[in-house]
């Protein structure tokens, strides 16, 4: 597991090193990182709210299946899969972007505890070097999770020994160590084992009220999917910030950081799929789409020559008219045949009536 989410820390080391070689800070590389990754994931957001509000426009249908289909499983699902392929309905679609956010928060801690490896992509020979060498110093290394972080954030007192570092190496190193601080804060430091004075202990607190803040707001625009959220809207409303309060306590304060602007541009988001993606308009404008591809579906239904078209009616007609006279006709051989008899027993009465006579 670790190897999966140190694969996407080297990814999104990647872009936080070209935002930060351009901004010579860690502070301004994170935003700028959260808004262009948030940016890429928002048409999932809007895939998975026009999912939502698909299952929400079927609910009364899938109801009528479970009423009819109850106690037969097996039929009950085939029945539901054939309402999502007419409606057009992918029920995992707003699965995506619920699991997104968990591999980003942790590739972004991975790179920020894996700085050297992740974020700088130094050799992996060096990096080991150099950790064997750091864990040898008491009191540098505070724990060997987070030696890397501790080379980066001790540079200054450790340049002149590590020596299996490249000039490049060190080079890079040394602009790194020195673009973590934003705001006063100390972006390597850990609000844990920081002190009152140094103001760290916001971050844990604004991730708090951040978090806490977006998922309480949506709640209000959004209370029809709340409500249907049930128990699990509890746990978001109040698991999940204080959730993520903790992890920007024990964490650096880099990944913190990432969590309150990551909770902060949701929020936007958030705000900007209300009002444009709205549970309603996703519903009418899936139905005005709807409308309109049966509608196109008709007029790509390309009528028959004219002359075939009459062929065809001349046909049908003559059949219909065929039709026609075998019924006359069978029609009048009933009637004709109750005639003559009729006529022959008037006949033999009359016969039989004259010679009584």
């Amino acid at each position: 597991m670790m190897q999966i989410f140190n694969f996407f820390g080297s990814i999104f080391g990647y872009l936080l090193w070209f935002l930060y070689t351009i901004f010579q800070n860690y502070g301004v590389a994170i935003i700028l990182f959260t808004i262009i990754v948030k940016a890429l994931v928002f048409p999932f957001s809007i895939k998975s709210q026009k999912s939502m509000a698909a299952q929400s426009r079927l609910a009364a249908k899938q109801k009528e299946l479970q009423a009819r289909y109850g106690n037969d499983k097996m039929k009950y699902n085939e029945e539901l899969q054939k309402l999502y392929e007419k409606e057009g309905v992918n029920p995992g679609g707003g699965c995506l972007t619920t699991l997104l956010p968990l591999p980003i928060m942790l590739g972004i801690y991975y790179s920020v505890i894996f700085p050297l490896s992740n974020t700088l992509h130094v050799a992996s020979d060096s990096i080991a070097k150099a950790t064997e060498f750091v864990t040898r110093i008491p009191g540098v290394a505070s724990t060997s999770q987070y030696i890397e972080l501790d080379i980066v954030k001790n540079f200054a007192e450790l340049k002149d020994y590590l020596t299996m570092f490249s000039a490049e190496d060190l080079a890079k190193i040394e602009s790194f160590s020195h673009g973590f601080k934003f705001a006063g804060l100390d972006l390597l430091a850990s609000p844990n084992t920081s002190s009152f004075a140094s103001m760290m202990w916001l971050i844990p607190v604004l991730a708090l009220v951040t978090y806490w803040g977006q998922t309480f707001i949506m709640q209000k625009l959004q209370p029809q999917q709340q409500a249907a959220g049930g128990g699990c809207m509890k746990v978001m409303l109040y698991g999940m910030p204080l959730l993520s309060a903790y992890w920007a306590f024990i964490m650096p304060g880099a990944v913190g950081f990432y969590g309150i602007i990551s909770a902060l541009v949701s929020f936007v988001q958030s705000l900007i799929q209300h009002k444009y993606y709205s549970a309603e308009q996703v519903s009418a404008h899936s139905e005005a789409s709807r409308y309109v591809t049966l509608l196109q579906a008709e007029e790509r239904v390309k009528p028959l020559p004219a002359d075939i078209q009459k062929q065809i009616a001349d046909k049908i007609e003559a059949k219909n008219m065929a039709q026609a006279n075998r019924q006359a006709s069978h029609s009048n051989k009933k009637s004709g045949g109750k005639k003559s008899g009729g006529q022959k027993n008037k006949g033999s009465a009359s016969d039989y009536m004259g010679s009584k006579k």
